[in-house]
């Protein structure tokens, strides 16, 4: 760290702390195009060194006297995103500019693990699972929040009438001692279980005896 006796000095100091040790911080001179700070350079650049601030100018401002994320790369091949804020003066006039490399690295191994685990699995064997009523349960509530788009917890009434049909439909209901499963699957109590499937069954019956 080098540090700065610009008034900005501890706020890149805290962002750098913030994101250590995986962003640099920097404070340029755009009057002598020059670093005056830099915090964990991981560019192993130095106070003194340019700061080549004319690449600015191939930008379009993202915000006001914002400039980016943009792309930029080390000398090493790791990527960089970086964003940049011009800090002005009370007349107006650009005082330093501060910038903030993320080195991506860390972020793209992770986003690589994440992307394995959820590669495609090989399907779970038949004649070990087909017996397997638990899994049906949870293949059948998991399927259906997804569908409705919320929790278990704010399913509405309707809603547990439906998705007991499906598992009553699926034989997951006459399973020996599945109620308490799905009593708690379903974030009710059984009492609240007994209530709907009695009254889903009924909904079944009416339909069924319906021309």
């Amino acid at each position: 760290m080098e540090e700065s006796g610009h008034r900005l000095g501890p706020v890149c100091d805290a962002i750098a702390r913030l994101l250590s040790p995986h962003a640099e911080v920097v404070l340029h001179d755009p009057a002598t195009d020059e670093i005056v700070g830099i915090w964990n350079p991981l560019s192993e650049r130095s106070v003194g060194d340019p700061s080549l601030l004319g690449e600015l100018n191939e930008l379009t401002a993202t915000g006001q006297d914002v400039y980016g994320p943009y792309p930029k790369s080390l000398p090493d091949g790791r990527r960089l995103s970086s964003v940049s804020a011009v800090i002005r003066d009370e007349s107006g006039k650009a005082e330093v500019v501060l910038c903030v490399n993320v080195d991506r690295t860390a972020f793209e191994d992770a986003s690589r693990i994440l992307a394995a685990f959820a590669a495609p699995v090989t399907g779970q064997p038949r004649v070990l699972f087909e017996h397997d009523w638990s899994e049906t349960l949870n293949d059948i509530v998991a399927d259906f929040v997804r569908e409705r788009g919320v929790a278990v917890e704010r399913l509405t009434r309707i809603d547990r009438l439906d998705v007991l049909a499906r598992l009553d439909s699926a034989g997951v209901l006459s399973q020996r001692r599945s109620v308490p499963v799905v009593a708690r699957a379903l974030r009710i109590s059984r009492s609240a279980l007994y209530q709907l499937l009695g009254e889903a069954r009924k909904d079944l019956i009416t339909d069924a005896d319906t021309p």
